[in-house]
């Protein structure tokens, strides 16, 4: 598709969803300039470590933001210039859920590819709602949890 097409295919969608691509590419920038960086001088901005948010089921009005917030996301990572893959995608939707009072929780997992490679994922969950890195996640061991807003729960007093 041209570019010009794509512009005018953009200018058709509502303003809200403008607003929505537009936060979620901002997002994204955020995000890849945070691996820039060492991880233990921005894992305290993903939340509370080894904490995780509760399960919650969700009204509908919420769920439908969870899935905008997550197809927006999607659909910026595709058109950046840079990097956005699972890490990025994942700060990104974190960080535009917690502008909205929205908890999440975003997990670092690490495993092993086809090949026997070393390899890391991660992904973001709000409720039950899996919004980035569903894609294979549960070949991944989990090695990190942050939980991000009020509702987060330490690990060890769900586990009781």
């Amino acid at each position: 598709m041209s570019l010009y097409k794509k512009v005018r295919r953009f200018s058709t969608y509502p303003l809200d969803v403008k607003r929505m691509f537009a936060e979620a590419y901002f997002y994204l920038a955020w995000g890849r300039m945070l691996k820039l960086l060492p991880f233990s001088k921005v894992a305290p901005s993903f939340g509370e470590y080894m904490k995780e948010t509760p399960y919650t089921s969700y009204t509908e009005h919420d769920f439908l933001l969870l899935r905008k917030v997550s197809k927006a996301v999607h659909a910026m990572s595709r058109v950046t210039w840079w990097e956005s893959q699972c890490l990025v995608k994942a700060i990104a939707a974190m960080k535009m859920l917690e502008r909205r009072g929205i908890p999440s929780t975003l997990y670092l997992g690490s495993g092993r590819d086809d090949k026997g490679q070393m390899v890391a994922h991660a992904w973001l969950r709000s409720g039950t709602y899996i919004l980035t890195g569903k894609e294979g996640h549960e070949r991944y061991a989990v090695v990190g949890i942050f939980g991000n807003g009020k509702q987060a729960e330490t690990l060890a007093t769900m586990r009781r």
